[in-house]
C-alpha cells in the first residue's frame, strides 16, 4: 500500500484517471489507475494548436489508454484568487466536458509546475535539470497526485 492506494468500495478503484496540465502552448498529461498502478506517471504533452486540434488528440489518448475519468488541473495565487489563466483553463474544462463521454473534473493546481521544476532538479532521470519538453507532464502527475489525495480525504465523493 502507498499514499494512492484507495479502499476497494472507493469509487475511483481500478479507474484510469487522465489528469491535464493546461496551456496556452502545451498541455501536459498524465495517468494513472487507482490500486493498479504504483503512482500516477507522466504521459507527454499535447501541443495546443486551438480547440479542435486538441479535442482530437485528447480523444485518441482516452482511447489508447482507456480512461475513465479526466482531471484537469485550475490555476490559482497562493491566495486562492483566480487570474486570467484560470479563466482560461475553466473554458477549456467547460468544453472538454461538452465534448466527451465521460467525466471531467477541475483539481486546484497552485504551485504544480513550481512542484515539477523541483523533481525535476532533484532526479536523475532529468539529469538534475528542468526539461522544458517533460514539465507540463510532471505537473500533470503533480495535479493527478493531489486530486487522488483529496478523493482520500473525501471518502469516496470525487
Amino acid at each position: 500500500m502507498n499514499e494512492f492506494t484507495l479502499p476497494p468500495a472507493h469509487p475511483l478503484h481500478l479507474k484510469t484517471i487522465l489528469a491535464l496540465d493546461y496551456g496556452e502552448k502545451f498541455i501536459g498529461a498524465a495517468t494513472f489507475c487507482v490500486n493498479r498502478d504504483p503512482y500516477p506517471t507522466p504521459l507527454g504533452r499535447i501541443e495546443n494548436k486551438g480547440t479542435d486540434s486538441v479535442l482530437r488528440e485528447l480523444r485518441k489518448l482516452i482511447d489508447d489508454e482507456g480512461v475513465d475519468l479526466v482531471v484537469i488541473g485550475l490555476p490559482f495565487l497562493t491566495d486562492g484568487q483566480k487570474t486570467k489563466m484560470t479563466s482560461k483553463a475553466q473554458e477549456f474544462v467547460t468544453r472538454v466536458a461538452e465534448s466527451i463521454a465521460i467525466p471531467v473534473r477541475e483539481q486546484d493546481e497552485t504551485l504544480s509546475t513550481f512542484e515539477a521544476e523541483s523533481r525535476m532538479r532533484a532526479s536523475p532521470r532529468y539529469n538534475f535539470q528542468v526539461d522544458l519538453k517533460q514539465i507540463d507532464a510532471v505537473a500533470a502527475s503533480v495535479i493527478l497526485e493531489d486530486f487522488i489525495r483529496r478523493s482520500k480525504r473525501t471518502d469516496g465523493v470525487y
